[in-house]
């Protein structure tokens, strides 16, 4: 008998094979749940639990289980895009580079969304810059309703929004696309590092790390009632990736973020690695952003936090008893 688990998903290339049938997860059947919104879902997710199984911006996912969420992500993530680009500017504005955003205000959906994690902690590390002298407006409520945001976070009146303050011309940089003021402006926008690719690459090279953003999220009671759902579901995900970047080769996907993936791949090798250690330094590097940036109290070590879903890997034992007691709870 197989058991029926509810699950969200973005709209993925690396996921339509799981979505259409053509790759199932051993044992289990997947009853997709359609989100209009992604967003909505973390939100969801780390409030109330309402899914089995959910993609998750990984930033929410590690405050949800700081403020005590039951849940346990495993390392496969969804989506890849390195941030040095993102945050753009008026062309007007007399900001050239990442340090002349101090003493300004900048537009981001909320303090907390991943986009702004990766680029606050790259600018810091790569620019010298100061996160806490950048105001940061914010147009959304955060994921997480316990968090209190850092008094340079401001939340703009309802109503408001970041797109509209920028074509007032009242706020000079914010992020693009979903992350913050939208894709409405574009013309009128230029980026904050104007040489973003190669400085990606460059710090690729230097790093190894490979920002990740969608994580796949289990609650703890799911995973203590179905011992072998996750090494399934890896099994499942890395078919349905195979069979997408095949896809991506031959030429069969060619859209945007296929092409994307497909340049990518170039210099980065897989362009979606799955498992534990292929993720480690992006995993270690995101949860240290996010405690730089005092959106989690401490920083938890890596195998607390996301668990190695590869088949025959287990699970770390202080892994095993946290998930028991917190399905308990």
């Amino acid at each position: 008998m197989t058991a029926k688990l509810s699950i969200v998903l973005g709209p993925h290339g690396q996921v339509r094979d799981l979505r259409n049938g053509t790759v199932r997860v051993e044992g289990f059947d997947l009853d997709f749940i359609e989100k209009k919104r992604m967003p909505d879902a973390y939100r969801e997710m780390a409030r109330s639990q309402p899914y089995d199984i959910c993609e998750m911006a990984p930033t929410s996912y590690l405050m949800a289980v700081a403020a005590g969420a039951p849940i346990t992500a495993l390392a496969i993530p969804m989506t890849r895009r390195f941030r040095h680009a993102g945050m753009q500017r008026l062309r007007a504005s007399t900001i050239r580079g990442p340090k002349d955003l101090e003493g300004r205000r900048v537009g981001v959906r909320t303090y907390s969304v991943t986009a702004a994690v990766w680029t606050r902690g790259i600018f810091a590390d790569e620019y010298g810059v100061d996160p806490d002298r950048i105001t940061w407006l914010t147009e959304e409520e955060e994921n997480v309703s316990s968090f209190a945001t850092p008094p340079n976070v401001q939340r703009l009146p309802e109503g408001q929004s970041l797109a509209e303050l920028m074509q007032r011309g009242e706020l000079e940089a914010a992020f693009g696309g979903l992350a913050g003021a939208g894709n409405q402006l574009e013309d009128e926008l230029v980026e904050i590092v104007a040489d973003a690719e190669a400085r990606e690459r460059d710090w690729f090279e230097r790093t190894g790390i490979y920002p990740l953003h969608g994580m796949i999220v289990v609650r703890n009671d799911v995973l203590e009632r179905h011992p072998t759902l996750a090494a399934a579901l890896f099994d499942a995900f890395t078919q349905a990736k195979a069979n997408y970047l095949e896809r991506i080769r031959s030429g069969e996907a060619d859209g945007a973020e296929d092409r994307r993936y497909r340049e990518l791949s170039a210099w980065v090798g897989d362009p979606l690695p799955y498992g534990f250690d292929e993720n480690a330094r992006s995993l270690a590097a995101l949860v240290r952003y996010a405690y730089r940036q005092r959106l989690i109290p401490t920083e938890p070590p890596l195998h607390e936090v996301f668990h190695d879903p590869r088949p025959g890997a287990g699970m770390r034992d202080a892994q095993r008893d946290a998930l028991a007691t917190a399905s308990r709870t």
